[in-house]
């Protein structure tokens, strides 16, 4: 069972990483934005893998809804950032 969790680690990781050539190559500001999202995400579910594998997921999980809510604070305080900087475009237009 642990080679089976040790996959799963090392895939996560590997999506993440490949987030973060999004995050850095990305061509707009969106791009970007989308990568640190996955980054979060993955994240999260990486923690309570981990949480997983040394049998502590009551703790992992309480980490990972915290870090959860954080990465949601973040993106809407980006978002509205970037509305008030004029760069969201109305799709309508």
């Amino acid at each position: 069972m642990n080679e089976f969790f040790l996959v799963v680690l090392i895939s996560i990781t590997l999506l993440i990483g490949a987030y973060l050539y999004r995050v850095l190559r990305g061509p707009t500001v969106f791009d970007r934005v989308l990568g640190l999202n996955g980054i979060s995400t993955k994240a999260i579910i990486l923690l309570v893998v981990i949480g997983t594998v040394f049998n502590r997921v009551e703790v992992f999980v309480d980490i990972a809804t915290g870090y959860a809510l954080v990465n949601l604070l973040g993106s809407l305080a980006i978002a509205k950032f970037l509305e008030k900087r004029g760069e969201c475009v109305d799709v309508a237009e």
